[in-house]
């Protein structure tokens, strides 16, 4: 008609078809029923009127609700939703609710939409929402559906920031004089400064704990677990219970509270009380998934003391939060927080938090367990390459002693050895270039090649010149090997050595006046060249000498000042002169230790044989 209100007209046109919706769907409905024998006759009465009840409750929601499909296309808007956009709810149907987002939010929105859509979760966004006014700035809150005959579908809310450039508009419009949101009794979301607070809050805890655990320095897992206890009792818990799986059995290894006398008995009772069955802990580990009681009812949940005293009402436990200690495959233990009635309850939000330290201890306790476990195999391999005690040879005093450096869980590639030879002794030093499995398997490989050739040859050069071959022949990439391989025996009342040095620094003699002679050592290492030829050197020992073998961890221990113990290793074994062997040995290791402030770069192996009486 001429002079008709358009979009009056328009909205009826709108609401004539959503009246032509329902109709078409209870049609629908009810031919399908009529073709069930078992619903013959059309839906029955109380599900048509549940699905009017639900239609009802969308519409009148006071709220504004997008109902989407999975592509972000708008199926259905309620009237709060249509005086957010100011538009009537059909208009929106069939389009896209980035429609309705401003252009520099779209693509976060969209984002958004689709991350909740895949991962089953909600998701939220800040937005600008292009109502009738204007942008209007709101939060987007998306959460998926999923519908008995398994289709999904998305449940969208936008709630308007108050403040916002669209006051005035939308949500905030007066509705008889009052604000809108108020009269339909809408809470307003948290505001932006406390969301932040509360979200950095969280992360500086996520932050300390991340920083105490890379800070584990000790690699102990009792260590790591009790200060991370301690970190998190009195911030985001009253009280802080870790359990471990140990021996197939949840055991209870620390319970911290609040730091008084009281409480520090209690806590102590707790501690002696191992998970029983039933309980959250137990459950928690067993089946690997979190638990949240906002308000734990049953006081039996964190089981009881010896004396039937459940343990959560002796902790004054209101609210409890249970989550895996887990590094995502192995399940280590539980950690399990606890709140008094005056600090809240536990909500959602802080399960995700407890659940990402839960995540951050069980890494931290396969790291400190993967740490022991290559020490204890970096013990045991290095036991088998040095022996296990020196042997008793007439007429010499020895001593040793091996220390690994202070940083890394490596296999050294230092070696010692005594043993007899054709008419005397040998002692050999040696030292293989690099660490870990590969090194150890040639410093082996090199000290037992040495012993074995060394019994059918009587010069040591030779013997070395062999071993040579030997390492050459293996498949040691680009390792070499140092050594020093010493001849003793007795010519009368004095011990002539003779010595084969290959790149090994030579050994240090000590007389019993103090005179110091250091054997120089020199030619190649082995095992990088066929032709390289030991260097040969020898010498007379008497009653009271002393002959000290070293490896290049002593030489090179660095103090603080940059200075090398090499400069005063001389001196400093001039000072022993006349001491044991077994003192010479200890005095060294400590002057070293003490230099170095035991900060050790290298591994020290020292030898130590001084000349007693003929036997």
């Amino acid at each position: 008609m001429p002079g008709a209100d358009t979009r009056g007209l328009l909205e009826a046109a709108f609401a004539e078809l959503d009246a032509a919706v329902d109709a078409v769907t209870k049609l629908a409905e009810s031919e399908t029923g009529a073709a069930d024998p078992t619903t013959a006759g059309g839906p029955p009465a109380s599900l048509s009127a549940e699905r009017g009840l639900l239609r009802a409750v969308f519409q009148n929601a006071p709220a504004p609700l997008f109902l989407l499909e999975p592509d972000g296309t708008i199926r259905r808007a309620n009237g709060k939703a249509g005086d957010l956009i100011g538009a009537p709810p059909g208009y929106a149907t069939g389009r896209p609710l980035t429609a309705f987002v401003d252009l520099p939010s779209r693509a976060a929105v969209q984002s958004q939409l689709a991350a909740a859509t895949r991962t089953g979760t909600a998701r939220q966004a800040d937005c600008k929402l292009l109502a009738a006014a204007g942008p209007v700035d709101a939060t987007m809150t998306a959460n998926v559906v999923t519908l008995p005959d398994s289709s999904r579908f998305l449940v969208v809310t936008m709630a308007e920031l108050p403040g916002g450039a669209g006051s005035g508009s939308g949500l905030s419009r007066k509705r008889g004089g009052e604000d809108t949101a108020a009269a339909t009794g809408m809470a307003r979301p948290e505001s932006t400064a406390s969301a932040v607070q509360t979200m950095t809050r969280r992360m500086d805890m996520v932050t300390a704990v991340t920083r105490l655990l890379l800070d584990n320095s000790t690699f102990s897992e009792a260590v790591t677990l009790q200060r991370c206890a301690r970190l998190l009792a009195g911030d985001i818990a009253s009280w802080v219970i870790v359990d471990v799986e140990r021996a197939d059995r949840l055991r209870r290894q620390f319970v911290i509270g609040p730091h008084d006398k009281a409480q520090e008995d209690l806590a102590r009772k707790a501690r002696a009380v191992d998970p029983q069955t039933g309980t959250v802990p137990a459950q928690v580990h067993s089946a690997g998934r979190s638990v949240v009681l906002a308000h734990a009812d049953d006081p039996g949940i964190l089981g009881t003391i010896p004396d039937g005293t459940p343990l959560l009402m002796l902790l004054g436990v209101t609210s409890l939060l249970s989550v895996p200690i887990s590094d995502g495959t192995t399940s280590y233990g539980v950690l399990t927080l606890g709140r008094q009635a005056t600090e809240g309850r536990f909500e959602i939000a802080e399960l995700g938090l407890a659940q990402e330290l839960g995540e951050h201890l069980g890494v931290a306790i396969r790291v400190d367990r993967m740490f022991r476990h290559r020490s204890a195999v970096a013990e045991a391999l290095q036991g088998s390459l040095l022996p296990a005690r020196l042997p008793d040879v007439p007429g010499l005093d020895l001593s040793a002693a091996y220390v690994p450096a202070s940083e890394g869980l490596e296999v050294s590639g230092d070696f010692y050895d005594v043993f007899p030879v054709q008419d005397g002794w040998a002692i050999t030093v040696g030292d293989v270039c690099g660490k870990g499995q590969e090194a150890a398997a040639m410093t082996a490989a090199a000290r037992h090649a040495i012993r074995v050739i060394a019994h059918w040859s009587p010069d040591p050069v030779a013997t070395l010149a062999k071993v040579n071959e030997v390492i050459l022949a293996g498949d040691y990439e680009d390792r070499f090997v140092t050594a020093n391989l010493a001849y003793l025996r007795w010519d009368g009342d004095r011990v002539h050595v003779v010595l084969a040095s290959a790149g090994h620094p030579g050994p240090v003699v000590v007389r019993p006046d103090g005179r110091v002679e250091v054997v120089s050592g020199g030619s190649l290492p082995l095992g990088l060249f066929p032709d390289a030829e030991p260097q040969r050197t020898e010498l007379d020992l008497g009653p009271g000498d002393l002959l000290f073998f070293y490896s290049d961890g002593v030489t090179e221990a660095r103090s603080a000042e940059m200075q090398y113990f090499e400069e005063r290793l001389a001196d400093e074994l001039a000072g022993l002169a006349g001491r044991s062997a077994a003192e010479t040995t200890r005095m060294v290791q400590s002057l070293v230790a003490s230099f170095s402030a035991d900060d050790l770069r290298d591994d020290v192996t020292i030898l130590v044989a001084k000349v007693q009486s003929p036997p």
